[in-house]
């Protein structure tokens, strides 16, 4: 991709069961990174309670630098599979609102370094784009990879 994406930040969210390796979790979360920037994402935690009362970590970290997002979004829409493109593309309108858009990636594939999308327990990804029409936002994702 030539030119900068126009992206303002890049969040992400994962919870952590307590049936989970929480280092695992992360391992699978920074796969997402790529491994210049490793050392410059800071994951915050917070300590929640299941239903159930069973211990839940979320990791969550906001990217801001502008080179980061740009590498992180390139990674992703390089690294999804025609099929989820086709899937996303005819799906946009649900994973967008208010200049955000909405991805969710498969832990257990990320940890293996593959992108997949996937809805039950995933990695949260919000990409908070500089442009909020919704048109503007498919434009750039087309442009960058991510749809077909």
């Amino acid at each position: 991709m030539s030119s900068r994406v126009p992206i303002a930040y890049l969040d992400i969210r994962v919870f952590a069961h307590a049936t989970e390796d929480h280092d695992k979790v992360l391992t699978a979360v920074r796969n997402l990174l790529p491994s210049e920037f490793l050392e410059k994402v800071e994951f915050r935690t917070a300590n929640l309670t299941g239903y159930h009362g069973n211990p839940i970590v979320l990791y969550s970290a906001r990217i801001k630098e502008k080179d980061a997002v740009q590498k992180v979004f390139e990674k992703i829409a390089s690294g999804i599979s025609i099929l989820d493109k086709e899937l996303l593309g005819n799906e946009i309108g649900q994973h967008m609102d208010s200049g955000n858009l909405y991805l969710r990636l498969d832990k257990q594939s990320a940890y293996f370094n593959e992108l997949r999308f996937q809805q039950t327990d995933p990695i949260h990804l919000k990409i908070h784009f500089k442009k909020h029409k919704p048109e503007e936002i498919v434009e750039i994702c087309r442009k960058a990879g991510l749809l077909p």
